[in-house]
């Protein structure tokens, strides 16, 4: 399945995994964008992730921290 930037939830789960020490709260966007990128079913432009999509990323992932 690949993994785009509207799957918030996937993506928190996979980031959840990827990183299980990491403060989604704390993550500056710049790192959480790239972060994203490199998961290993994420495929999609660079260009369409916006602020919006980071912030709801981020809630998403400290929902699942939780």
């Amino acid at each position: 399945m690949t993994i785009k930037w509207t799957d918030v939830s996937e993506i928190a789960i996979g980031l959840s995994e990827a990183h299980p020490d990491a403060d989604p709260g704390k993550v500056n966007f710049v790192d959480l964008m790239r972060w994203i990128a490199v998961l290993p079913d994420f495929a999609d432009d660079p260009r369409h992730c916006n602020e919006k999509i980071l912030e709801a990323v981020q809630q998403a992932w400290m929902d699942e921290a939780e």
